[in-house]
């Protein structure tokens, strides 16, 4: 599948596997909607992508917030004439025991991971139903396939994107020749461990940087460019991407 000239939306473009991905996918001719909502880090990347040669377009967005959302879209639209593939990829992993009850934190989880992704493919969906074709892409990650204790809400969010995707897939790559895929990582360096608050888990996360080699934003960005050439007759439904050196 030809990349050059197709328009794409990321959103948690700001840092890690958006970032990475969206200079993948510049760097491949395409046009990318870099979305998040620290508009200055925008700015900065889509200014490295237009001095390598690419296109992109900063775009300030809060994905639990539905309409920024749908004018962010309108806006990627009307700039390029319409979006062709989307990264929904805006994502937290705030790790605390389940007993802690952190719960403002499961609360802004559910919000990003799973409220985000809704408000992301209902305002594109759209856009790809009615020129009969795209893809979409969504992060799950390996804590969507298995359970790991600490991560009770987190597994919870990235089941439930996976679920999600899977079924998308199911309703609209028949019908609408959209193709769907869920990318699902194990460890990847990233600003996620940023988010945890709990000393304990925070320890433990940075500790395994001693234990196993991390898979790098740019591998997964790799792999998502390779997910989007694939045939059109190709869905790569699930794409589940491990460090070699990690066992579990």
């Amino acid at each position: 599948m030809e990349l050059k000239d197709k328009v794409a939306l990321v959103t948690g473009a700001s840092s890690g596997i958006g970032a990475a991905t969206a200079k993948k996918l510049a760097a491949a001719g395409v046009k990318v909607g870099l979305a998040a909502r620290r508009l200055d880090r925008l700015r900065a990347l889509a200014d490295e992508i237009r001095e390598a040669g690419g296109e992109a377009l900063a775009i300030e967005m809060d994905v639990t917030d539905q309409g920024a959302v749908e004018r962010g879209v309108k806006v990627l639209a009307d700039r390029f004439g319409t979006i062709d593939i989307v990264f929904a990829n805006a994502g937290l992993m705030p790790i605390s025991d389940i007993a802690s009850l952190k719960v403002d934190e499961w609360h802004r989880m559910v919000d990003v991971n799973v409220k985000g992704l809704f408000n992301t493919v209902a305002a594109v969906l759209p856009i790809l139903q009615q020129k009969k074709s795209g893809h979409i892409v969504t992060t799950s990650s390996i804590a969507g396939r298995k359970t790991f204790p600490g991560l009770g809400v987190y597994c919870a969010t990235k089941h439930a994107v996976a679920a999600f995707t899977d079924i998308l897939r199911m309703e609209v790559a028949p019908k609408y020749n959209i193709r769907v895929t869920c990318v699902q990582p194990g460890a990847v360096e990233s600003e996620l461990f940023e988010h945890i608050t709990d000393a304990n888990y925070r320890q433990q996360m940075e500790a395994l940087k001693e234990q196993m080699t991390f898979l790098k934003a740019e591998d997964i960005g790799d792999s998502i460019v390779h997910v989007l050439r694939a045939p059109a007759r190709v869905d790569l439904a699930e794409v589940f991407i491990m460090p070699t050196s990690q066992p579990w």
